[in-house]
């Protein structure tokens, strides 16, 4: 299932939605056509997560922590592999930010999309401990939005490409279906994974999961309208 749309328009322009995906649309142009292969490699291993080489001990001072321990977990959801990696991460922002951003407020939003995304990062790395693969990728905070989207927008309906063979369809899916579905989805290859190896590697299920379940635990805290804002 492709989503197309949703059936409930902006009422502001999404500023921070916008932002977050030209920031990460920037970053993945200067990759592809500034640096090289090994130059687009290397900044991977520098700003990605990976697990093994974070050190939780011996470390001396703050700029040691920052670097090592604080820094991957963050920079690594602003980091993308290829090109249907970014376009369908980006696609689903477009897709549900907007509207979360609305309900929550613009500040709210980025507090929370940074916050889903680290859940994600850190429920990745207690995971594969010692896996030696960078992690990259916004699909960890793009999972707490969705997660957001589908507890503060049930009734909304996703118009949805489905190919049946060689015939397209194109249904109405409520959200709160379409979502709960792809999680479902989740769970099943995340825990596929773990079976299969200790290692990561490939899509990194468990950060989805970590970050959908975090956008759940965490999104009444920035609902503006629940609030009464």
């Amino acid at each position: 299932m492709i989503p197309l749309r949703d059936n409930i328009p902006s009422k502001s322009f999404p500023i921070v939605n916008w932002f977050i995906i030209i920031v990460n649309v920037g970053i993945f142009l200067f990759e592809v056509f500034f640096l090289n292969q090994q130059q687009a490699e290397a900044i991977i291993y520098k700003y990605g997560l990976i697990p093994d080489q974070v050190r939780l001990g011996g470390l001396t001072s703050l700029a040691e922590i920052r670097i090592t321990v604080l820094r991957p977990f963050f920079t690594n959801m602003f980091l993308h592999g290829g090109w249907g990696h970014i376009i369908s991460n980006m696609w689903i922002l477009f897709i549900f930010g907007d509207n979360v951003e609305d309900r929550m407020g613009k500040i709210s939003y980025f507090m929370f999309y940074i916050l889903c995304g680290l859940i994600a990062s850190f429920s990745h790395f207690i995971l594969y401990r010692h896996s030696g693969v960078p992690a990259i990728g916004a699909s960890g905070a793009i999972s707490g939005v969705m997660a957001a989207y589908m507890f503060m927008f049930p009734k909304s309906n996703i118009l949805s490409f489905i190919p049946i063979f060689i015939i397209p369809f194109f249904i109405p899916i409520p959200a709160i279906i379409y979502i709960g579905l792809w999680f479902i989805g989740q769970l099943i290859s995340g825990a596929s994974s773990l079976m299969l190896s200790s290692n990561a590697t490939g899509i990194a299920f468990w950060a989805h999961i970590g970050g959908f379940l975090g956008g759940i635990v965490t999104y009444k805290l920035f609902d503006t309208r629940r609030r009464g804002g």
